[in-house]
């Protein structure tokens, strides 16, 4: 499956996150994991997109480079918000804290679905749905 397809599926489930039992551990892991997921797919897929446009930035291979070089080509990145994804994405990643998972939720409701969002409408747009199947 494509990195757009697989973007797509994943955010849809995503989307689900403020109708869940926000108080639950279980639920909040859960939240976070597939954030984690959606940030994965998020980058890479911009880095696809960087390729197809022939630039050489597309080739650096870490996601803070990626997210840089997207602020360049893209007027719809928020380099800000992108890479204060990145930050919460790794600290999830490394350390579990009942209060940094909360916070998390609360940021991946509250804003870090808009810029899934954003971005998969934007690069729909850019490029059309037919192309980025082959990304």
């Amino acid at each position: 499956m494509a990195k757009y397809s697989n973007y797509k599926a994943n955010l849809a489930v995503l989307r689900q996150a403020p109708e869940q039992d926000l108080e639950n551990e279980f639920v909040q892991s859960g939240i976070v994991d597939k954030f984690a997921m959606q940030f994965e797919l998020a980058w890479k897929l911009l880095q696809k997109a960087l390729s197809y446009e022939g630039r050489l930035d597309a080739a650096v291979g870490s996601p803070r480079g990626i997210i840089k070089a997207a602020y360049s080509a893209y007027d719809f990145i928020d380099e800000d918000a992108w890479l204060s994804m990145l930050a919460d994405r790794n600290a999830a990643e490394h350390v579990y804290d009942a209060g940094l998972a909360e916070r998390l939720v609360g940021q991946i409701i509250g804003g870090y679905i808009a810029e899934f969002e954003k971005l998969i409408s934007s690069l729909e747009a850019e490029y059309g749905e037919e192309l980025l199947e082959t990304f």
